[in-house]
């Protein structure tokens, strides 16, 4: 299975605690300082979100990063 990450960049206040608990998957921007998706499975990045598609075993990582965002700033979707 496959899961579509969001982030709210706008939202995001550049705690870095996303990019600590699941640096796989997250890393403080250069261009803005904010939250986003790696490289890695990123698909669209702008200084407003950041949209990625992760594969199943980088879920519960993702999940733990969400669950502490201190502004609820990452949404996590199945992707059918």
């Amino acid at each position: 299975m496959t899961y579509r990450v969001i982030v709210d960049r706008a939202k995001c206040v550049s705690c870095k605690a996303v990019a600590t608990i699941c640096p796989q998957v997250f890393v403080m921007g250069e261009d803005n300082g904010k939250s986003r998706v790696v490289d890695q499975y990123s698909k669209k990045l702008t200084d407003e979100i950041s949209i990625g598609e992760i594969p199943d075993e980088l879920y519960e990582c993702v999940k733990e990063a969400a669950d502490y965002c201190p502004v609820n700033a990452i949404v996590i979707e199945k992707v059918e």
